[in-house]
């Protein structure tokens, strides 16, 4: 005959340990759904078959309506373990509400000298967010348009699945 005061005791841990994993699933969504609130954009657009052209731009518009605030803006990389280099170099094309262009370069680390991969898995994909622009004044607002094009030695290069912008007010 099973000890009743060790049954109401595993009861107890087991609705304990439920209610803890209730709470924290509650927790993480309010905190995803928190940060997904804040950003101005967060969007990805995939790559046709996972080939990344010179003449494919992903294209992403916002708004700004406070240019006195500071904002984070981060570009987003999704690529799978075929991806053949350690980095990604990109040219961004920022156009201002006063249509005139700004045009940068930028390298992307996606993996380490070890050659182990820096973003986060999900699955058979990796996810790297990349600083563009740190506490940066927009210096208008209006409509702002960025575009990224790949600017490897590669064309078409493969194995990048999305490329993605998000724009975070501080």
């Amino acid at each position: 005959m099973p000890n009743v005061k060790m049954l109401g005791i595993f009861y107890f841990y087991r609705f304990k340990m439920k209610l803890k994993a209730f709470l924290f699933g509650i927790l993480s969504i309010g905190l995803w759904a928190s940060c997904d609130q804040t950003a101005i954009i967060n969007e990805n657009k995939p790559i046709e078959n996972k080939t990344w052209l010179y003449t494919s731009h992903p294209s992403f518009q916002f708004h700004i309506s406070d240019n006195t605030k500071k904002y984070d803006v981060y570009m987003n990389v999704r690529h799978t373990p075929e991806y053949a280099f350690s980095n990604l170099f990109v040219l961004i094309y920022q156009q201002h509400p006063n249509k005139k262009t700004y045009t940068f370069r930028k390298e992307v680390k996606l993996a380490k000298s070890d050659g182990k991969w820096t973003g986060k898995s999900s699955g058979s994909l990796y996810n790297q967010q990349a600083i563009l622009h740190k506490d940066y004044i927009f210096p208008d607002t209006g409509l702002y348009t960025i575009s990224i094009e790949q600017n490897m030695r590669d064309n078409p290069l493969k194995e990048i699945t999305d490329i993605g912008l998000t724009v975070i007010p501080k």
